[in-house]
């Protein structure tokens, strides 16, 4: 029996763009596809023809062999140099990608052959590390080296997974695909290759450093730029330094949480710093000068003004946190807390109790308070 025109199996017209070829062996692979036609014995045959089809057509050196020669440019051997038919494994990927177009949606986009289990390597997981900074190694910009433990390529086989540079063979239960099917009623059920765990490749002979994996553990020094005005929540990503791909696949991120520790002095608020102070009784009646110190390690002197009361707050301009890539600077709010004295002498008691005597009309808050109390008792008895 002669093979059909490989043009009239797609239902294309001679002369067609790959484009053009790419949609009808699409549109023709899904309507023939056997999970569709499974009450037609030949459905599978012709599937494979279209496979065939496309498989030669879709080649530029291959599509110019035949429409100047037919399917003779194919036979006689010349199949082994234009690589004519689709074989096993041709047939396999042609099988996936009209899975994927069939069923990608349904799956979630996660079931294809294409991204999945027929190809060996696979991108090694991201990593996550919590690192601690003190919140003046968080005012300035700093070089900071962790420890972090991790997969790394395997140098026995150069994270392929084999002895001696063996390359890895086909799956002979999934075909490379790395995927197996089971019909369940209505719907076709896919799962990971359990022979191959999904990879889709067998190794014969595992590398004996690695086990087969193509990574070991090992833990690594890394240097890592912390930047002026990180936070707590700050992410840092490392491009490439998480865990190695398995069997050379693509390295991992590595992802850096910044915690910034409490101070014993200043209180965060964004770039804002607080710093409460406490001051004397008297420096606060009386006013006067005092120092406060600056996350930077220096100093600012403060002028308290007379009659301050707790809880006044005062602003000291662009001596806060800096802004988190070049952001804009905070200030630094000092809040006072004036200071009862204790452990009193007899005579600072007495001394203290003539004060009082003679500052009736100093506590003006005092005194509006308590006259509003008055007022309020006064209220509730009439």
């Amino acid at each position: 029996m002669s093979k059909r025109d490989y043009y009239d199996v797609l239902g294309a017209q001679k002369g067609a763009s790959s484009d053009e070829l790419k949609k009808a062996y699409r549109r023709k692979a899904k309507e023939l596809h056997p999970d569709r036609n499974s009450d037609n014995p030949d459905a599978e045959a012709q599937f494979k023809e279209v496979n065939e089809a496309y498989e030669v057509l879709k080649d530029g050196d291959k599509k110019a062999a035949y429409d100047r020669y037919g399917h003779a440019a194919f036979e006689g051997g010349m199949g082994s140099r234009h690589g004519g038919g689709a074989g096993q494994g041709d047939f396999a990927s042609a099988f996936s990608d009209v899975f994927d177009d069939l069923f990608g949606d349904f799956m979630g986009g996660q079931g294809g052959g294409r991204g999945g289990g027929r190809s060996r390597a696979q991108r090694g997981s991201d990593l996550r590390y919590n690192l601690r900074v003190t919140l003046e190694e968080a005012f300035t910009s700093i070089q900071q080296t962790i420890n972090v433990p991790t997969s790394v390529s395997c140098e026995g086989c150069n994270g392929t997974g084999a002895e001696s540079g063996a390359e890895p063979t086909m799956c002979p239960t999934c075909s490379g695909m790395g995927k197996v099917r089971a019909q369940q009623g209505f719907f076709t059920v896919e799962r990971a290759c359990p022979t191959c765990q999904g990879m889709g490749q067998m190794i014969k002979n595992p590398c004996k450093s690695c086990g087969g994996a193509g990574r070991t553990e090992k833990e690594r020094s890394l240097s890592v730029n912390i930047p002026a005005g990180v936070e707590t929540g700050t992410r840092i990503r490392l491009a490439g330094e998480g865990e190695a791909g398995l069997r050379g696949g693509p390295s991992g991120d590595l992802y850096i949480f910044i915690e910034v520790q409490p101070h014993q002095i200043f209180d965060r608020e964004g770039t804002h710093l607080h710093c409460r102070i406490p001051v004397s009784m008297t420096s606060a009646a009386l006013g006067g000068d005092i120092e406060v110190p600056t996350i930077d390690g220096g100093r600012s002197r403060v002028k308290i003004p007379a009659g301050s009361q707790s809880g006044r707050q005062m602003r000291l301009r662009s001596k806060g946190m800096p802004g988190l890539r070049g952001g804009p600077v905070g200030d630094m709010y000092i809040e006072l807390s004036v200071e009862t004295p204790v452990n009193l002498t007899s005579r600072q008691k007495e001394m203290l109790r003539e004060f009082e005597n003679m500052s009736e009309e100093n506590n003006p808050e005092s005194t509006n308070f308590f006259s509003k109390v008055k007022g309020f008792w006064d209220g509730m008895t009439s």
